[in-house]
């Protein structure tokens, strides 16, 4: 059954042409780690199980890598790479090293993050268990998903709070726009006893 799951997260995920062209694309940026991530592929799920256009909503693509230099020109160059590599793309690609989140987090949130140890580390820090989604392509036109918390919920288009990291004014301000966008979402609460924590996320 995982690997009919996987089959048909892949097959929604592919539906959208955009991430196509970037797992298509990204290799050839010579990063380490790298992922699509976020709300590329798991809105680009709801819209086809909702029966949109598979960019409905979107409002951008998170490209994430890991590298151990932290340096702010490090970053700016694969950044600018990325921007050459995607300008055929019509859409907005945001490139981030995740190794580097914890040196602007607390200046852009107002708190302190601790370092990440992978993008995937990253990932598993996402306000929602349900955006815990990854998809990486190796030059050979291998895919590999990252999925740690499975396609239940996803495919059931149940939305489950993950208090790891961010508030629940974080999680909270996520399912009200996601709820109306997609309209046959269901969202489960934050739970009370994390009410009061006061960490966010990047």
């Amino acid at each position: 059954m995982k690997a009919q799951d996987e089959q048909f997260f892949l097959k929604c995920v592919q539906a959208n042409p955009v991430n196509q062209q970037i797992l298509h694309l990204a290799p050839q940026l010579r990063v380490s780690d790298w992922w699509l991530t976020a709300g590329a592929l798991f809105q680009t799920v709801w819209n086809v199980l909702e029966g949109k256009e598979p960019q409905n909503g979107i409002r951008d693509y998170d490209l994430f890598y890991f590298d151990e230099d932290t340096s702010y020109e490090a970053e700016d160059a694969v950044i600018r790479r990325a921007k050459e590599l995607f300008k055929g793309i019509d859409a907005e690609i945001e490139v981030r090293n995740e190794a580097r989140v914890h040196m602007w987090y607390e200046e852009h949130f107002g708190v302190p993050a601790i370092p990440f140890t992978s993008s995937t580390d990253a990932i598993d820090h996402f306000a929602a268990k349900t955006c815990c989604f990854a998809v990486t392509r190796d030059a050979h036109g291998q895919i590999a998903i990252y999925a740690p918390h499975g396609f239940a919920d996803l495919f059931a288009r149940k939305i489950v709070p993950n208090p790891v990291l961010a508030p629940r004014e974080v999680y909270e301000a996520k399912i009200k726009r996601w709820l109306s966008q997609w309209p046959s979402l269901s969202a489960d609460p934050w739970p009370e006893s994390k009410a009061s924590t006061n960490i966010t996320e990047g």
